[in-house]
């Protein structure tokens, strides 16, 4: 554990209730309130309406935090041009390529600016966010196809552009799977083993779902199974969920970089982690798994004691993979 006794590797304490804080519960408990207040995503049909609300800051969740740091820059894409939003860093001891959640439907790269910005500034990179394609508009292989050309084009540019080679991959929920199906391309079609680390937050591996997905039921903590179920649909057909280019659980795992795992007890994606932290081990690379007492899905957006020391712990992994 660290010394604020936030986190714990693969422990019995890990699981026991009685390690959940008193304002890990609370806001639980508010959350999940204020989710119960709307309709639940799965019960929704227009997917655009939804996208909207949440730019208008209407719905569970408070207004965006817009940076005026950001740097939006285009680049080339197999599908057109692509955009980065960026934040640069003066003198960057690498790039930090981000992938965002959002269920491979939602979302987008300026949706979480303030961590971005904690992110550039406390391990000194410059961030570049990827805005790739949606579902169910766009569904697979349109995402990944533009995750990969955005991590392709770092590879050839990123120390004329940026000042740096040393690369690092990461996102939360589907920027997780999305950061994984990017290494796992990026060896397997040129032979490319370039990133130096992966920040992998409660990311979704199986899209036939583990058991914590299956088993969890209707219980909305930002996800229950109804809500897996509606994002997978949205994303690709079921019976294309076990090749390992889309649920990267089944994939041949040799070569791949550093991994760091976080994820909450009250996540349905727990066993995602749990899992692929395992198999990473096992095919030889090295993992850390960080599991958090009562995290909910998305816990480390929140003010809290566990979400700041789940962000704290991501920059330490991260500033240790830079030299």
């Amino acid at each position: 554990m660290t010394t604020k006794g936030m986190w714990h590797e693969l422990t019995a304490a890990a699981f026991d209730p009685a390690s959940i804080d008193d304002e890990t519960r609370q806001v639980n408990a508010l959350v999940e309130q204020a989710l119960g207040a709307f309709p639940a995503l799965h019960t929704r049909t227009d997917v655009a309406e939804i996208r909207r609300e949440r730019e208008e800051g209407k719905g569970p969740f408070p207004p965006l935090q817009i940076s005026k740091r950001a740097v939006v820059r285009e680049i080339p894409g197999r599908a057109g041009r692509l955009e980065l939003r960026l934040f640069p860093h003066p003198e960057p001891r690498g790039v930090y390529l981000h992938i965002h959640g959002g269920g491979w439907a939602l979302g987008s790269a300026h949706q979480q600016d303030p961590l971005l910005e904690l992110i550039a500034d406390a391990c000194g990179v410059t961030v570049a966010s990827v805005y790739y394609r949606l579902a169910p508009e766009h569904p697979y292989p349109a995402g990944p196809d533009d995750c990969e050309d955005a991590a392709l084009w770092l590879l050839d540019n990123a120390s004329r552009e940026f000042g740096s080679s040393r690369l690092l991959i990461g996102g939360e929920s589907a920027g997780a799977h999305l950061s994984v199906v990017t290494l796992l391309r990026l060896r397997d079609r040129v032979g490319a083993t370039g990133f130096a680390g992966a920040n992998l937050v409660y990311g979704c591996y199986d899209l036939g779902f583990t058991p914590s997905v299956a088993r969890w039921g209707e219980r909305n903590l930002i996800l229950s199974t109804p809500i897996v179920e509606w994002f997978a649909d949205s994303f690709v057909p079921r019976e294309r969920r076990s090749e390992p280019d889309v649920s990267p659980i089944h994939a041949d795992l040799r070569d791949l970089p550093p991994a760091l795992f976080t994820v909450g007890t009250m996540d349905p994606l727990l066993d995602d982690s749990l899992f692929m932290h395992a198999r990473w081990l096992g095919a030889g690379n090295r993992s850390q798994l960080a599991v958090f007492p009562g995290g909910i899905h998305g816990f480390n957006a929140f003010p809290t004691a566990l979400g700041r020391a789940a962000n704290e712990l991501q920059i330490e992994f991260c500033k240790g993979l830079l030299g």
